[in-house]
């Protein structure tokens, strides 16, 4: 079976924020923030997972566009930890890059699908 890129890297990068959340917690006593940002992240592999069996080309085209939304709300709270100080630059840059990714792997999907729909 094909490695589904999207579904791995959007699981690994969870994975990272949980981590994040934990020291965040723990290290800098933060919870609001870092809250929403656990919510958001753990959102996107969801609706990417839900995808994957998805009922028609529109469901999956609407359940990654969740996904996509929700990997944009992360970066938002990502940017708002660093603005706050609660992220060192050298974090947010290497989380950002990782997050870059994922908004750029589910654009391309969408993109695909789109023209999938429009032209099957």
């Amino acid at each position: 079976m094909k490695e589904n890129i999207v579904k791995t890297k959007s699981f690994a990068f969870a994975i990272r924020i949980v981590k994040l959340y934990q020291f965040l917690a723990d290290s800098r006593k933060e919870f609001v923030l870092s809250k929403q940002l656990l919510r958001s992240v753990t959102s996107i592999g969801a609706m990417i997972r839900e995808a994957e069996h998805a009922e028609s080309k529109a469901d999956f085209k609407h359940k990654m566009g969740i996904a996509q939304k929700e990997i944009n709300e992360t970066i938002y709270w990502l940017e708002l930890l660093y603005k706050t100080n609660y992220l060192k630059q050298e974090q947010f840059e290497s989380i950002n890059i990782d997050a870059t990714e994922i908004v750029k792997l589910t654009t391309s999907i969408l993109k695909t699908t789109k023209a999938n729909i429009n032209n099957g």
